[in-house]
């Protein structure tokens, strides 16, 4: 047994990257389908399809977001659970908000006073910060599945 304040490390599998992905792509489809029975009820059709953009969706943002992320972190040591939570709540932090603010800003948005635009930018960011919680919680999962600690 490691001793208290010992730092742990952590490796993974090629095997288990590609079922931490599944994992991801799973916990993303089952909130696309609760967004779904939220939004228009509980029609089977409805729901299947919201579970499998979800997850595809989910699966692929993964990969093109979050992977160079934690590529770095895994190259740099950092393998952890909590950095697994910080990428994952950051990468979907930053790819919500910058979706529903014209990229930031950087693109061209429709004419609109200061105090609409304020409004705006407020309501990004409280949405963002709840999508981060979601891709926090994706994070840590992909991380759990795809990690075991090395003695």
């Amino acid at each position: 047994m490691a001793s208290k304040g010992s730092v742990y490390r952590y490796e993974a599998t090629l095997d288990r990257a590609g079922l931490a992905l599944a994992a991801g792509g799973l916990v993303g489809g089952v909130f696309a389908t609760v967004l779904v029975v939220i939004g228009s009820g509980a029609a089977p059709l409805e729901l299947l399809a919201g579970f499998v953009v979800g997850a595809v969706i989910t699966a692929m943002a993964a990969v093109a977001i979050g992977g160079p992320v934690w590529l770095l972190c895994h190259a740099f040591g950092q393998r952890g659970p909590w950095m697994a939570i910080l990428v994952g709540a950051l990468a979907g932090f930053a790819l919500f908000l910058g979706g529903q603010t014209y990229g930031f800003g950087l693109f061209a948005m429709p004419v609109t006073d200061t105090q609409t635009l304020l409004f705006r930018w407020i309501s990004a960011l409280a949405t963002s910060l709840i999508l981060a919680l979601v891709a926090a919680l994706i994070g840590w999962t992909m991380w759990r599945v795809a990690y075991r600690r090395v003695a």
